[in-house]
């Protein structure tokens, strides 16, 4: 309609059918309300936050050609005999599932390349997660009130990994089936349940035929659909909460400095959106990934050289790897303790994560909310504690790949395997050693930046004769970035008696949650910022130049 038309139609009195249509859904679904409340919403700006876009852009990436491929895949472990169009597997029998997976890969148009995007998608989301829970674990973005939302980012990178894993044993090739029969393996060592959950899971003695089945409708319905639901609350609550920011000039707890969500942060995370699926493409049509036609079908009396999982349960296999075989007969029963307790470690090691929001409330007695984000060296103990828990999954890593490990370097996978037990040990102590120094360092730095100013490498001669190196005093700016952080006071006990005279019982949980405190805060955990009387004192001339 044009202008002129539309002028006319109000001069009569009747708006134009798209301003009508627009009303009568505003009337039924308050879409304008909830636009005008939620579109100009501020979000800030820095480089890392992009990592929780990375994320949020594979899953939909892997959703969209998790869609496309369910076209074309029958889960089934029907046994066929393969006449498809690659040559050395012609007249072998495989399952239906090992062949619909041929079928995409050399029959489908465009199959093998949206298989290899929905498979590197599946990597890169998982390694986003990794990465963008330790942005937030390190700058301490988890503290109130947004404990909620670390709990739903923590189950969305464990469900997705047991969505990987399903995922990849769809195919019902050799390398996924070793996958599965280690799973199997890891069931059967769980005490009293261990044989029930396998049979359960497998509709009888591995591998059955009903794992694929099973595996497919939990892998594209179950867990996608308890994920979706976990993103949309994640998101939701970072609306709700808002958006967490570095400290500096302007920004405070009670606001947000940044840009508005339309249009400048939409068109931004619309560009972003097309470079991440720009970059799967790219990399899914040059790095090969899961060549099931060289890796051949499933056979359960046969075992593929090199078995490797994706990256992301390495770490549970490294375990299982590192560990002694150790067995123990209990009541007339074997417990395989060589396997059972590598996956209460990874269980214990995953749990300490998910809960660490609530451990470091507990031992602060922090009740404040912060949307001010800490810088890492600021918090010391925190930061080292993260860099040995990283150190501990990296080694387990290596113990998972022992293998490929020795064969590619030359050397003795005894050798790998007994560096990596004594490292899981040593290395998160050492790691957790150095960052705390390190960051205790870096402290001691911006401290002396502080007081002093930035060293600008002139050296000057005093009249009496002294040489002195010349500093440039930092501006406001820099100033409140380096001294904005809290700094908290180590927990006391408190006197040894009540205001009676009566000794006062003090628990095992509060002496531990005050050694705790002193561990975290105490002296020589953390660098006192300067005072505003040292920084007049320096800045007046009475103190050291």
């Amino acid at each position: 309609m044009s202008t002129t038309s539309a002028n006319v139609s109000r001069a009569r009195g009747k708006a134009p059918a798209g301003e009508r249509f627009a009303d009568w859904a505003d009337g039924r679904l308050g879409i304008y309300s909830l636009a005008k409340a939620n579109m100009r919403k501020i979000f800030p700006d820095h480089w890392s936050f992009m990592l929780g876009e990375v994320c949020l852009y594979s899953f939909i990436i892997i959703i969209l050609t998790g869609v496309y491929l369910t076209l074309f895949f029958d889960p089934s472990m029907s046994e066929v005999v393969y006449r498809g169009s690659y040559v050395p597997l012609q007249g072998q029998l495989v399952s239906q599932a090992f062949n619909s997976a041929m079928h995409i890969s050399f029959d489908v148009r465009g199959g093998l390349l949206i298989r290899q995007i929905h498979h590197w998608a599946a990597i890169v989301f998982l390694a986003g997660m990794f990465v963008h829970m330790m942005r937030v674990f390190f700058t301490g973005a988890f503290r109130k009130p947004r404990e909620i939302n670390w709990l739903f980012g923590f189950l969305l990178f464990v469900l997705g990994m047991f969505t990987g894993f399903t995922g990849y044993s769809l195919p019902d090739d050799l390398l996924s089936g070793t996958g599965v029969r280690f799973t199997q393996g890891a069931i059967l060592s769980v005490p009293i349940v261990g044989t029930y959950l396998s049979f359960f899971i497998f509709g009888g003695e591995f591998p059955g035929h009903d794992f694929v089945p099973r595996f497919y409708a939990i892998h594209i319905l179950l867990l996608p659909g308890i994920m979706l639901g976990l993103v949309v609350a994640h998101l939701i609550l970072v609306f709700y909460h808002k958006h967490t920011q570095f400290a500096g000039p302007g920004k405070n707890n009670n606001n947000v400095v940044g840009m508005p969500l339309l249009p400048v942060y939409m068109g931004k995370a619309g560009g972003f959106f097309f470079l991440v699926f720009g970059f799967l493409a790219l990399i899914a049509g040059l790095v090969q990934i899961n060549p099931v036609w060289s890796i051949g079908p499933y056979r359960p009396d046969m075992v593929s050289t090199g078995a490797q999982p994706d990256w992301y349960m390495g770490f549970a296999e490294g375990l299982v790897r590192a560990m002694p075989g150790w067995e123990v007969n209990f009541l007339g029963h074997t417990l395989a303790l060589g396997v059972f307790i590598p996956l209460v470690l990874f269980g214990l090691m995953l749990a300490v994560l998910a809960l660490y929001p609530f451990i470091e409330a507990w031992i602060t007695g922090d009740k404040r909310e912060h949307h001010i984000l800490d810088r890492s060296r600021n918090a010391p103990t925190r930061t080292a504690f993260g860099v040995a828990w990283i150190t501990a999954y990296m080694v387990m890593l290596i113990g998972g790949g022992n293998d490929i490990i020795a064969t590619h370097f030359h050397l003795s996978i005894n050798g790998v395997t007994w560096f990596v037990r004594i490292a899981f040990f040593a290395g998160p102590v050492l790691a957790f050693i150095i960052t705390k120094r390190i960051c205790l360092g870096l402290q001691r730095r911006d401290r002396e930046k502080v007081l002093h100013g930035r060293e600008t490498g002139i050296i000057k001669r005093l009249p009496h004769g002294e040489f002195i190196e010349v500093h440039e005093p930092l501006s406001q700016e820099q100033l409140y970035t380096l001294t904005a952080h809290h700094q908290y006071k180590p927990a006391e006990l408190g006197p040894a008696v009540d205001e009676n005279g009566v000794e006062r019982k003090v628990g095992f949980m509060e002496k531990l949650r005050v050694r705790l405190s002193h561990a975290y805060y105490g002296t020589g955990s953390q660098i006192p910022k300067p005072t505003v009387e040292e920084y007049k004192e320096i800045t007046s001339g009475r103190g050291h130049h």
